[in-house]
């Protein structure tokens, strides 16, 4: 990968709480950067094993695809510990507040460019599973964290409070689908896919209706 890039898989286990219910899920971490300098994507449920997966690195900031309790569990106490802004984009705030009010953090914007390991992260609003929900996009190597908007097998759940079908669609047509087929997907939940895996197979999910 470009300049010694390298992408860290870190899985946490916990609870999902969300209009009243809970679930038990399994939750994707990504580490990415290089030896002496990282982004965190998303802040599960258990500090330790992504502060094991950091290893003493510079972490640049935490970056929350989206507001969800189950994605910024620890983020306060990653920041506290690593000395790392967080990173939310401004239409979860509300979600935010539900978990953690009167924490501050920093807005993620549309197109908002991170730098690390001589690569850029790109941020792409993709709003529907939550109003701020972001993908985070590296051209090279060809990567997207896809947080919960996009999975093996479809787009991410749109049952919820602040959740949209049709939104989601649109996203995934006008910001994800377009994106060069042989793109890695990192989901928040479950296995990797690519982009040309599952672009085929939009107007299935359009009829099915999820």
């Amino acid at each position: 990968m470009a300049n010694g890039l390298r992408v860290e898989h870190v899985s946490t286990s916990g609870i999902f709480a969300l209009d009243g219910g809970e679930w038990e899920v399994d939750n994707n971490i990504w580490v990415v950067g290089d030896d002496s300098e990282v982004f965190i994507i998303d802040a599960a449920h258990d500090a330790a094993p992504i502060i094991k997966a950091v290893d003493g690195r510079k972490v640049k900031g935490i970056i929350c695809t989206h507001a969800h309790n189950d994605h910024i569990t620890v983020a306060p106490e990653l920041s506290e510990k690593l000395d790392a802004p967080i990173y939310v984009h401004p239409g979860d705030q509300m979600l935010w507040d539900e978990t953690h009010p009167g924490v501050t953090h920093e807005d993620l914007a549309d197109q908002q460019i991170f730098q690390i390991a001589g690569t850029d992260i790109k941020v792409l609003n993709t709003p529907g599973h939550s109003p701020g929900s972001c993908c985070l996009y590296l051209p090279e190597p060809g990567e997207l964290f896809s947080g919960d908007t996009l999975f093996q097998g479809g787009p991410g759940a749109t049952g919820r409070k602040y959740s949209s079908f049709d939104t989601i669609i649109e996203s995934l047509k006008t910001s994800v689908l377009e994106l060069p087929a042989e793109t890695i997907v990192r989901t928040g939940h479950g296995d990797h896919t690519t982009v040309g895996a599952e672009a085929p197979h939009l107007e299935e999910w359009i009829k099915r209706g999820h």
